[in-house]
């Protein structure tokens, strides 16, 4: 059976790279752009980008059969026909966001999903002033860029998105070979930009303060934060960094953060009930037994990388 389409409306790069990813995993896929002259350059890019991915092996047939599922319109309702999910990636505008699902709502079937790209815009704001049925179909899917090689994207509701479209959306992302995380209500920016954001703010405040000058704040993420962030997350770089697991890190380290988050003018403490979350959380993924054979499969991880590394460095 061949899966229903995906409409993406927008060419740019991460309408192409969206459209790569599901084209990639057999979807078919209708790009919309009301510009022909856009579409002409997203055809030029996502040959291109396909090309680096085939010499390196992460495509798996002709680039020609991944091209072959990917049609470009002018027309919304062509692109929209029969629509499973339409995934919308316009400029970071609320006006425009909203203008296009009111379009693709009654261009596409009534029961496709509606996906926003947006990287910062609460869905709340996208269904502002939408008939309630709408609504309900419409969520954030907020993607690492480019899709096609950072597999995370964030799904997040708002208050009036019903729980079928997030199960729903989430399960399409899955099947692309995405790792959707559901976000349980919505905050601006959601979790990529603002753990992204508080990383920034504190690399400005760096070379503002004279400590260090921006490429030594790269070199600290490239050769230190980076490399281990690419296989474990915060979390579980707090739980591997001490012997007893994130309550004894967190037991240690609590009181300087504070301290450091206070120098900033924040006062977010990590309290008892907090880390005893976030303790428990992580003890039910790894249990204290099995701690050290993954501080070794840690290690293991990033000696097989560190060639990769430093041919790039």
């Amino acid at each position: 059976m061949i899966p229903r389409p995906i409409a993406i409306v927008g060419s740019g790069s991460i309408g192409v790279a969206f459209a790569i990813l599901f084209a990639r995993s057999g979807r078919p896929v209708r790009l919309y752009d009301v510009d022909e002259n856009a579409l002409e350059r997203g055809r030029a890019d996502m040959g291109a980008r396909l090309a680096l991915l085939s010499d390196a092996g992460l495509v798996g047939e002709p680039t020609d059969a991944v091209l072959a599922r990917v049609e470009w319109h002018t027309d919304p309702h062509v692109a929209a026909a029969d629509a499973e999910l339409v995934q919308e990636c316009t400029p970071e505008r609320v006006d425009l966001k909203r203008a296009v699902f009111v379009q693709f709502a009654a261009a596409a079937p009534e029961d496709a999903l509606l996906a926003s790209s947006s990287s910062a815009i609460a869905p709340s704001m996208l269904v502002d002033g939408l008939d309630d049925a709408v609504a309900a179909r419409v969520v954030v899917g907020h993607p690492g860029n480019p899709p096609y090689l950072l597999p995370v994207i964030e799904v997040v509701p708002s208050p009036r998105t019903a729980r079928s479209t997030v199960k729903a959306v989430a399960e399409i992302y899955r099947d692309a070979g995405l790792r959707p995380v559901v976000l349980r209500r919505e905050i601006e920016g959601f979790v990529f930009n603002r753990l992204q954001g508080a990383v920034l703010r504190e690399a400005y405040c760096l070379v503002r303060d004279g400590i260090v000058d921006a490429d030594e704040v790269d070199e600290v993420v490239r050769s230190g934060l980076g490399r281990r962030w690419s296989i474990i997350g915060p979390f579980e770089t707090s739980d591997l960094n001490v012997r007893g697991g994130i309550a004894a890190h967190a037991e240690r380290m609590a009181d300087s953060y504070a301290r450091m988050g206070a120098e900033r003018g924040q006062h977010d403490p990590w309290t008892p009930d907090l880390v005893a979350r976030v303790a428990s959380e992580r003890r039910a993924r790894l249990p204290l037994v099995e701690w050290e054979d993954r501080v070794r499969w840690r290690d293991a991880r990033l000696m097989a990388l560190t060639p990769l590394w430093d041919a790039a460095s």
